[in-house]
């Protein structure tokens, strides 16, 4: 069988509202203390019962108050044939406010208007019928016991509920401060694994190369040669760890400006990837195709092409069988600056050093900040198969942004 449906546990406020309101009911009820005589000569004990049933329904005004409500109005109305008692009435005011403040948006809405329309019918058509001034009086009584509970009742709700849209407007501030943490802290991370591998990983892969061939060449001068170059790569990458790490350490110390890589350094770039190859390796070729007298391009935009060659050169050395690495700059007028290195692909040999696949990460991520397109991979030159790096940065006002 299905279960039955239960009621709630009242509210322990209502059940010293309903018990309070019985027990001091009772007394006045024992002191004969009703407010008017009894209409039609009923019996005595009816406003006792009228009582017992309206404290009943302050149990329901939390849980069930339109339905307390109802228990309570028709209590009230035996009550008043009775004489009528002031608990019973108290209790009452109570059920209305109760009504209004915990019953559905809709209802909480049409109680109030109930009410006003039963004060008015109360004091219009008495007057109009019996012409009496008493029947203001009446209308405010009635006015007292119904339109001010449910008015109060209106303003507590309104208030308690800006007070809730406000704190869930503070939540959402809150959590949305929460994820624009989560991102800054996400996006500096990424933009500290960029620098740190485009800084410090074209000298640790030049180390692994050269040592690599320290290892296997059995010539004594070739043997000091690679060691030169692992202790000049050891010593530079040393410098750009100390730099990053005073920056990470105090990014508000100005007294030691931090290096930007400009396009001006790419030929020192290209030297030091030359030093890096190992002899009988690649051999590399710039050519700037960019106008002479150019309008100089945006410090972002200079930045990430530097990186890009960078890094393709680093990945060169390491992956890229003999011969000629061509590094293309172009820039038209109107249009994006053009980044191009290819280098030899077939015929190689196991890569020289290991490598994670977190450069080309970041080559993407700097063209896609800055609204670009990158494309990476091997196709068919006149030569033979090669690698291709192509990356196209514009100068709009999307490349305004810092891109480190």
């Amino acid at each position: 069988m299905p279960s039955r449906p239960h009621l709630p546990r009242p509210h322990q406020h209502d059940v010293l509202i309903g018990l309070g309101g019985l027990l001091g009911g009772a007394l006045m009820w024992a002191l004969g203390l009703q407010n008017n005589p009894s209409f039609f000569h009923t019996p005595r004990w009816l406003g006792l019962i009228a009582l017992a049933v309206i404290s009943t329904a302050e149990l329901l005004r939390r849980s069930r108050p339109l339905i307390g409500l109802g228990l309570g109005t028709a209590a009230l109305a035996v009550d008043i044939l009775n004489g009528g008692l002031a608990a019973t009435m108290l209790m009452y005011t109570d059920l209305v406010y109760a009504a209004v403040m915990y019953s559905g948006a809709a209802a909480a809405q049409r109680i109030p208007r109930i009410c006003w329309l039963v004060t008015g019918l109360v004091t219009v058509v008495p007057l109009a019928v019996y012409n009496d001034p008493l029947a203001l009086v009446a209308g405010a009584f009635v006015g007292l016991l119904v339109v001010t509970p449910a008015w109060t009742g209106t303003v507590v709700r309104n208030h308690r509920e800006d007070a809730a849209a406000a704190r869930l407007e503070a939540e959402r501030v809150a959590l949305l401060a929460e994820l624009d943490r989560r991102e800054a802290v996400a996006s500096e991370r990424s933009r500290m694994a960029r620098e740190l591998h485009d800084m410090v990983a074209n000298h640790l892969s030049a180390i692994a190369i050269h040592s690599s061939a320290a290892l296997s060449l059995k010539d004594p001068a070739a043997t000091d040669e690679a060691l030169g170059v692992i202790r000049e790569n050891s010593v530079r990458g040393l410098a750009e760890m100390r730099r990053l790490i005073g920056l990470l350490r105090d990014p508000g110390d100005t007294s030691e400006p931090a290096a930007t890589s400009t396009l001006d350094a790419l030929d020192t770039l290209l030297e030091q990837a030359r030093t890096n190859a190992r002899p009988g390796g690649q051999d590399i070729v710039l050519c700037d195709e960019r106008p002479d007298g150019a309008a100089p391009l945006p410090a972002p935009v200079e930045l990430a092409a530097y990186r890009i060659v960078q890094e393709s050169l680093t990945n060169a050395l390491k992956h890229a069988a003999p011969g000629r690495v061509d590094v293309t700059l172009a820039h038209r007028a109107d249009g994006p600056l053009e980044v191009s290195v290819i280098s030899p692909y077939g015929d190689r040999e196991g890569p020289r050093a290991p490598g994670s696949g977190t450069g080309l990460i970041g080559m993407r991520e700097r063209v896609t900040l800055l609204g670009g397109t990158l494309d990476a991979g091997p196709v068919s030159g006149p030569g033979g198969m090669v690698w291709r790096v192509r990356a196209a940065l514009p100068l709009g006002d999307e490349s305004a942004q810092t891109v480190p």
